[in-house]
């Protein structure tokens, strides 16, 4: 079977439809209907019930899901292991956020090295549907994100909290948006709290969805933000940015996601490494001085 059937067919059912499976291949809306009608024929059954609310798996289809996602992941593996580098006996690739990168995972990254050098290390940005349809399909082995989905086969283990704080360029700015106001997409949740805190707020004139962006903008031309306490603590302390007294802090959970069924040395030593990486953030977090503010999001 043509592995790039099986990877289309796990896109659909990450996306939840055809349209947004083709916008994630890069390909036409009929191409990606063209491989599953392909695939149906191989397989002899329908493996979608689709109508206008997008496409829902038929039994032989949630069957087929696991079966499919250990063909891709196998063939991942096997690239994987044919382009394996001189003087290494295994490959892992991280994925995360950019933010995550940031300070997080960069400090893991080290630590990963040392207590394993003989493994070598592709490490991807990406925003959390590439995250999650790479581990889906096998091509990342470990994902670093926000907001993971929930997936057959996938494991999800909550990291730390990240703490998102309202900064501005002027000292004297009041706790809710102003003009010059980035709004970052941090995701669903802190979507539906901003909106709950900020029930006047008309909407920014910038929308971005990496924090990276937004806070090199307002660096460059003025402006506030929620970015990660984490991220702006220095520029606080360099005065390049101040902490918006009196404005919500909100807390976003960071999670690692891997798949289940990976029980190579190297990501377990990953895994475990993350997690201490995590805890040191969390002790760092503790002893720096607290921004001002009076309500925290909820």
């Amino acid at each position: 079977m043509d592995t790039e059937l099986a990877r289309t067919f796990l896109t659909v059912v990450s996306a939840g439809n055809f349209i947004t499976a083709a916008e994630r291949l890069h390909v036409s809306q009929s191409t990606v209907s063209t491989r599953i009608h392909t695939l149906e024929q191989q397989l002899g059954c329908t493996l979608f019930v689709r109508n206008k609310a997008g496409t829902t798996l038929t039994p032989a289809g949630r069957q087929f899901q696991r079966h499919a996602s250990l063909l891709v992941r196998t063939a991942a593996q096997a690239r994987h292991d044919v382009g394996l580098p001189s003087g290494f006996t295994a490959t892992l690739v991280v994925g995360g956020r950019i933010g995550l990168w940031e300070e997080y995972l960069l400090r893991w990254l080290p630590l990963m090295q040392t207590t394993c050098p003989e493994v070598s290390i592709r490490a991807e940005s990406a925003l959390e549907p590439e995250l999650m349809q790479g581990l889906v399909e096998g091509r990342i082995d470990v994902g670093v994100m926000y907001t993971p989905q929930s997936r057959p086969g996938l494991k999800v283990e909550h990291l730390f909290d990240e703490q998102l704080v309202l900064v501005s360029t002027d000292p004297k700015s009041p706790p809710e948006p102003q003009p010059g106001y980035v709004y970052v997409d941090w995701g669903p949740e802190f979507y539906a709290r901003h909106s709950t805190l900020f029930p006047n707020f008309a909407g920014p004139a910038l929308n971005v969805n990496i924090g990276w962006l937004g806070l090199q903008h307002v660096l460059a031309n003025g402006g506030s933000g929620f970015f990660a306490r984490r991220i702006v603590e220095p520029l606080l302390k360099a005065k390049r940015l101040y902490a918006v007294a009196g404005a919500p802090v909100f807390s976003m959970p960071a999670y690692v996601v891997y798949p289940l069924d990976r029980q190579e040395a190297h990501v377990a030593n990953a895994i475990a490494l993350m997690h201490r990486a995590a805890a040191s953030q969390l002790k760092s977090d503790a002893a720096l001085p607290l921004a001002k503010r009076n309500r925290k999001g909820r």
